[in-house]
């Protein structure tokens, strides 16, 4: 039987088993098709049932109303920050509100300004983004085209608890550590995307799904491959799209369907497993040390440091010999994170508890 670890990654993460061995069992061929998913043409009739499936699947999870299209594209999360502002902004006479919470949502908004009027409504460099903003600390322009966030930021393990409120001002939202693993109210949304590579399948796809309205109003002088108007009147097949990542994207809300039914349980789910981790934290008298402010804290990606970077070296060496494997930080930042999503089983979470409270009393006189 072949070993498999437990996979802490922030991407590409863990995928669930299931998914992963009902495409190793049809690889060769699909059943009925005597092609591999591997070979098949995007135009074919199967590949269409295939990419209805997986939208319809995202559909039923995500409550997404007719009124928005789903898209299947490339070119990441870094695609997408370009691309939203190339469509919405260029050449307009009012701003995007961009809320600046890590990493991911500073990078969007570098690049937003590279292409049209952008405010930043809050930025939470004065705290090392450990936090995100309460309502009343944002400062949305009421003519904003949009209001930019990133609902989880993967490297400082910081999330919204919920959506901010913006006046009515739709948002756009990053949700690529997060997607699929809370309920959304699709309501307060112009478009919402993730890269795949986290709750949704493998690297390589990115879902985007956007309100009919913005579809309509992007711009006609575009690139085709840079136009939201373009990819949904082609139904996601203006290029060939990346077609095996899509069959996974199948695969894996196929699975979250039959083992949870919907996001509800998902996110419980979710929220014991996270507190596993949290709890040890807490109670470890500030050996571990969480990046993330109370009220802020992830349930995907926890971040936190060790009294030393030479305990973290320790600490890292010694969970791979327990087959833990990923823990290290983001490289900007250093430290430890365990990213903790759908496909990460309980029992994983578990063992990795038990390492870290085994590890604490070993080295807890260190803490001095």
């Amino acid at each position: 039987m072949v070993k498999r670890v437990y996979n802490f990654s922030p991407g590409p993460a863990m995928l669930p088993l299931p998914a992963l061995e009902e495409a190793q069992r049809d690889l060769l061929a699909l059943p009925g098709v005597g092609m591999s998913i591997l070979e098949i043409s995007h135009r074919s009739a199967t590949f269409k049932g295939i990419i209805e499936a997986a939208e319809e699947n995202l559909r039923r999870l995500l409550n997404i109303p007719d009124d928005f299209e789903v898209l299947f594209m490339q070119g990441g999360a870094r695609l997408q920050f370009g691309m939203i502002p190339m469509n919405f902004l260029r050449g307009k006479d009012r701003p995007a509100s961009y809320v600046v919470t890590g990493s991911w949502s500073k990078l969007a908004c570098q690049e937003a300004q590279l292409v049209g009027q952008v405010h930043v409504a809050w930025d939470g460099k004065a705290t090392n983004y450990d936090r995100v903003p309460s309502d009343d600390q944002l400062d949305i322009k009421p003519q904003s085209a949009y209001v930019y966030i990133c609902s989880n930021e993967t490297i400082g393990g910081v999330r919204f608890p919920r959506e901010p409120e913006t006046g009515g001002i739709p948002l756009v939202c990053d949700a690529s550590s997060e997607l699929l693993s809370r309920p959304v109210d699709m309501s307060r949304y112009g478009i919402l995307y993730a890269c795949a590579q986290k709750n949704l399948g493998p690297a390589g796809v990115t879902v985007v799904i956007i309100r009919k309205d913005f579809v309509e109003a992007c711009p006609d002088d575009l690139p085709s491959m840079l136009s939201y108007k373009k990819f949904a009147a082609e139904k996601s097949l203006l290029n060939t799209p990346p077609v095996f990542a899509v069959y996974m994207v199948k695969l894996v809300t196929d699975w979250l369907i039959r083992e949870f039914g919907d996001l509800k349980r998902v996110a419980d789910y979710n929220e014991e497993k996270a507190n596993l981790i949290y709890d040890v934290i807490d109670r470890c008298g500030g050996f571990y040390q969480v990046h993330a402010a109370p009220g802020s804290r992830s349930t995907m990606n926890i971040a936190f440091r060790l009294p030393t970077q030479e305990l973290e070296k320790e600490f890292l060496k010694q969970a791979e010999a327990r087959n833990l494997y990923n823990l290290q930080g983001h490289r900007s930042v250093g430290g430890c994170r365990a990213s903790i999503y759908n496909a990460m089983p309980r029992e994983g979470v578990v063992a990795l508890r038990d390492f870290m409270l085994e590890f604490f009393e070993e080295n807890r006189h260190r803490l001095a």
